[in-house]
């Protein structure tokens, strides 16, 4: 931008001729195109994903340098800039739409362009010459030996994976340690269990914990899984599939750079075909992030159920204070935290939605709904592994139990008559807990009342009511 605040320009060149753009962005005409093209969302994809595409495109100057597709002076400068791109030094250079071309082809040639035009830099050469000057070539150089077409799904798979593998597991693996802790702590406080939101049979608060845990335990599993199923690259398919204008061995090569530097196993696509044609793997990995939320929404909404009233409702657990509630009342203390978790569960559902849709759209050699595939599943992924940050340090770690308040409404339970169902028949159970109702007495008062017609004695009634007993816990 000049003292008059006009923003300076600079020509750039691309096949369908010249275009003006801002004197300080690296990227080129074809980028500048899409900028224009998609005014839509003003959204951009992500810089993860960002950071697999450069990875990629340092991967595969190297390995062209190798092969002596290109020169090997060009292999080094191309790497150099690449790997800033990688390192997401160059993030501010890449402003187009995720609602864009369907195959990713604009970011591409984002990445293309930029990577070419650093490299001028990066050679002494300014922006703002021929670009017959420019010693890299967007699409002759930087894109050599790949197409949008294998390469977008390639940094789809890589981005998507290091997220879940390298924060969402270790995440999910942290949240699990706090609830197993809560689990422990709680493991002697007895209350009443409810199904159908009713009165069921005693449980203690550790017990309900451990389902808690054990669906976390099992929610590591499943993100485990959901990276698993993306360590297939579709890198030397080019185009349609059948890897043409790509060497045989390009594809194998630039995939173990990439393991290499990731740390996490790739291969080449066994079928290159199904590989660019479908993104059944993005469904699939992303409904393992669904069930995942499916957990984590139940889990918090059991627990701000469990929190709430305080007085007034179940208020078996205490759970930490965070903000005030209400504008009006004072005092007021919401389970903000359960709400924000359950938020995100429904955001990620609505993913789903788009993630299938686009997925089974693909048509013959090509889905062309992968950029919002993209952006959809990687938000996911972030939404998670935040949620789950924020739930763990802001309400389970500090969650208390009510003691009084769980043994009190024991006793008050009608399904304290089930233990006593096996002795003295369902029939008779059943009238006791009519009468508990309609008397508003307790299940124990009532039988001590009627021992001599139950035919059981003190001791045993205490021994049949025992709610620890009941919920098969041993003191």
């Amino acid at each position: 931008m000049n003292s008059k605040g006009f923003i300076a320009m600079r020509k750039e060149k691309d096949s369908m001729g010249e275009m003006n753009v801002p004197d300080d962005a690296l990227y080129g005409a074809s980028t500048q195109r899409a900028v224009l093209n998609f005014p839509i969302s003003h959204e951009t994809l992500s810089d993860h994903f960002i950071s697999a595409f450069g990875l990629i495109k340092w991967g595969a100057a190297k390995i062209n340098g190798q092969l002596g597709i290109i020169s090997k002076e060009k292999s080094e400068l191309i790497s150099s800039a690449a790997k800033e791109v990688f390192e997401g030094k160059l993030s501010t250079h890449f402003p187009v739409d995720v609602y864009q071309t369907g195959s990713g082809t604009s970011t591409n040639m984002n990445l293309n362009e930029v990577i070419a035009n650093r490299c001028a830099q990066l050679s002494g050469i300014s922006l703002d010459s021929d670009n017959s000057k420019k010693i890299i070539h967007p699409n002759d150089d930087v894109n050599q030996s790949q197409s949008s077409n294998d390469t977008f799904p390639t940094a789809m798979h890589i981005a998507l994976a290091i997220q879940i593998k390298n924060f969402l597991v270790p995440e999910l693996e942290l949240l699990s340690k706090s609830l197993k802790d809560k689990e422990k702590e709680f493991s002697n406080i007895i209350k009443i269990g409810r199904t159908h939101l009713m009165d069921a049979t005693p449980i203690t608060l550790g017990q309900e914990f451990s389902g808690y845990v054990r669906q976390i335990e099992i929610g590591i599993e499943r993100a485990r899984k959901s990276y698993e199923c993306l360590l297939e690259l579709p890198l030397g398919g080019t185009a349609v599939g059948t890897g043409l204008n790509c060497h045989d061995e390009f594809a194998k090569l630039v995939i173990e750079f990439i393991s290499e530097k990731t740390g996490i196993n790739f291969k080449e696509a066994s079928n290159h075909f199904e590989a660019q044609a479908s993104k059944d793997s993005i469904v699939e990995a992303h409904g393992q992030l669904v069930t995942i939320n499916t957990s984590l929404y139940k889990i918090a909404n059991d627990i701000r159920l469990m929190g709430s009233g305080p007085r007034c409702s179940l208020g078996e657990i205490i759970l930490p204070p965070t903000q005030p509630g209400s504008s009006i009342m004072p005092g007021k203390v919401n389970p903000v935290i359960s709400e924000a978790v359950t938020m995100v569960a429904a955001r990620v559902f609505g993913n789903q939605t788009t993630i299938t849709w686009a997925g089974a759209n693909g048509h013959l050699e090509l889905n062309t709904f992968m950029p919002v595939m993209i952006y959809a599943a990687l938000e996911s992924v972030k939404l998670t592994i935040n949620g789950c940050k924020v739930f763990r340090e802001k309400c389970i770690d500090g969650i208390k139990a009510n003691h009084e308040r769980c043994e009190s409404l024991i006793e008050q339970s009608l399904s304290m008559v089930t233990s006593l169902a096996p002795i003295i028949g369902y029939d008779i159970a059943s009238k006791i807990a009519k009468q508990s109702i309609d008397e508003n007495k307790s299940v124990r008062d009532l039988c001590l009342k009627q021992l001599g017609e139950l035919n059981i004695t003190k001791k045993e009634l205490d021994e049949i009511l025992d709610p620890f007993k009941m919920a098969n816990y041993k003191k």
